[in-house]
């Protein structure tokens, strides 16, 4: 079994730009990353020194914050509030959808393929058929404002293996799960500690919950964040992690680690859901392993740019990494 403490980085790919989005060509080394140009690109990290090959079209007009490769489509969200859908054999742009007033956040595709869910500051969840690019169902599980009145923002979405479940997580801490077949809201948690209000200096919020992962049995459902903000202004807190039972409501750990600080933005599930690592940072990134038994902190690396995304293999023995100004690979060697 992959055993986190042998986690090496066996490779980095500089970029002027900031690499907000990635996913993986099933059974390959090749990757698509989306970024700060507004640019999509497809890249071999088989290969020494991979050459960015561009996906073509009329594109997005802001950050490339969302990807998904459904067979030969490829998905992508943007804070212009589209999906654009393209050919991954061609790298052509099939179609345009408006999807949201306001900037997408996230976007995941069903373990089926059929589907992509996207969330974004307009407080909508969306479900998408990927065939026609039209909407199924809208989720609206979340308040428009925070409680002190301002503009709230949805940032996190994920879908259970099976398919059968999906989660959102907003701003000021607040989960809600639902049933995929039916679209109707069957439970929600909160997790207060990932928003920081400050009523003082800015009269400003910050936090949130910044990724959600279901487990691989699909029963615990791991939500991240940051945690208490000391300086409005900066991601001054420590990265925080909290797992929950979200069937019977129960909180199973909660996480914060205050030596490498700032955002989770990503979380990935081991297999045998014996540990769990969560990437994310402030202005320098982090790759932060936990026991899923006793909560203990395992390993961490990882001290250049804030991490945005990131995927692993099937036996998570390959993690690739998108950042800021750079493209990784990392490698979990066996125990």
């Amino acid at each position: 079994m992959p055993d986190p403490k042998q986690l090496k980085r066996t490779h980095a790919w500089r970029t002027p730009n900031i690499l907000f989005s990635l996913t993986r060509v099933p059974d390959s080394e090749r990757v698509i990353v989306g970024s700060s140009d507004f640019q999509i690109n497809e890249l071999d990290l088989a290969v020494e020194k991979p050459e960015p090959i561009p996906f073509v079209g009329s594109g997005h007009t802001s950050y490339v914050t969302g990807l998904a490769l459904l067979g030969d489509t490829l998905v992508s969200a943007a804070y212009d509030g589209q999906l654009l859908f393209w050919s991954r054999e061609t790298r052509e742009q099939q179609k345009a959808v408006a999807a949201h007033q306001k900037w997408i956040r996230q976007l995941v595709a069903s373990p089926d393929g059929q589907r992509v869910y996207t969330v974004a500051d307009d407080m909508l969840c969306k479900a998408w058929n990927v065939g026609s690019g039209e909407a199924i169902a809208t989720f609206t599980g979340h308040e428009l404002l925070t409680p002190q009145g301002y503009p709230s923002m949805l940032y996190a979405v994920a879908v259970s293996a099976d398919g059968k479940h999906l989660a959102t997580g907003d701003r000021v801490g607040h989960v809600a799960i639902w049933d995929t077949e039916s679209f109707e809201q069957i439970a929600e948690l909160e997790t207060p500690g990932m928003y920081t209000w400050d009523p003082k200096q800015r009269r400003h919020s910050t936090g949130g919950i910044r990724s959600l992962a279901f487990s691989p049995d699909g029963k615990q459902l791991a939500v991240g964040g940051v945690g208490r903000i000391g300086n409005i202004d900066h991601l001054d807190g420590p990265a925080r992690l909290e797992i929950f039972d979200w069937q019977a409501g129960q909180r199973l750990h909660e996480l914060e680690n205050s030596k490498r600080k700032g955002l989770i933005e990503k979380i990935i599930w081991s297999p045998a859901a014996d540990w769990i690592l969560t990437m994310g940072g402030d202005h320098k990134g982090f790759l932060t392993f936990f026991d899923l038994q006793s909560g203990e902190l395992l390993h961490q690396d990882g001290n250049d740019g804030h991490i945005h995304d990131g995927v692993a293999d099937d036996a998570c023995e390959n993690i690739y990494v998108a950042a800021h100004q750079r493209l990784e690979r990392w490698t979990i060697a066996n125990s």
